[in-house]
């Protein structure tokens, strides 16, 4: 049974309504129009509840395309910002793809929709604690969701096809870069209060491409946890 179709049983159980389908095709339309063009993206997108990975008192604006507080002093990500990333990892079903930052968990859902093989570091420990509990509601599967800092990446499961960084880094950690196969995608918001989107692609063991892509707002990126 594929990732959607078990997706789609889990949530005709619990709290998704018809109201909630129209609201997400809405947003993957709008998503469309902002220049979205990843149709494995939209679709990734599109099968995930994100009103589940938000605070309950904020659940009427969850299909907004805007970022919202969570836990921990840390946002949702808004839509658009998920797929701007996710489009340009270009993300296909084989790829071994490491996330740092689970946040809310609604990144790592729709990773989880491109890919079998998502790996995931969160470094607050009541929204690592909270997003576990989430995942295994939802039957989401992670190969491997972690506690700890995600600037040192993940060595021992290295390399990764593609790296995702949902926070702002005032530089690209070089530990992210040495993990990165050769030929893999590295995406990361750099800067300080604004972050220029950018994009490295490993080229050989010791060169990359550097590639940027327009200004984003980020929470920070937090080293030496663990």
């Amino acid at each position: 049974m594929s990732h959607f179709k078990k997706t789609a049983l889990l949530l005709s159980s619990m709290n998704e309504t018809t109201k909630h389908q129209g609201q997400r095709r809405q947003l993957i339309e709008s998503l469309r129009t902002k220049g979205i063009e990843s149709e494995s993206v939209l679709k990734a997108m599109l099968a995930v509840p994100r009103h589940l990975f938000m605070d309950p008192s904020l659940i009427n604006f969850a299909y907004e395309d805007n970022a919202y507080p969570i836990a921990a002093e840390q946002t949702i990500s808004q839509p658009y910002t998920v797929a701007f990333q996710s489009e340009l990892l270009a993300v296909s079903e084989t790829h071994k793809v490491l996330e740092i930052g689970t946040g809310s968990g609604y990144q790592t859902a729709v990773l989880l929709g491109l890919s079998t093989q998502v790996f995931t570091i969160e470094r607050q420990q009541a929204l690592f604690k909270q997003t576990q509990r989430l995942f295994s509601q939802l039957g989401y599967r992670p190969k491997k969701h972690l506690f700890g800092d995600g600037y040192k990446g993940l060595p021992t499961e290295a390399p990764f096809d593609r790296i995702i960084v949902t926070a702002g880094a005032p530089q690209v950690p070089k530990a992210l870069l040495n993990q990165l196969a050769i030929g893999g995608k590295l995406v990361i918001p750099i800067g300080d209060k604004e972050q220029i989107m950018t994009r490295f692609i490993r080229t050989s063991k010791v060169s990359f491409d550097k590639e940027e892509f327009g200004r984003f707002r980020f929470v920070p990126l937090l080293e030496n946890k663990n």
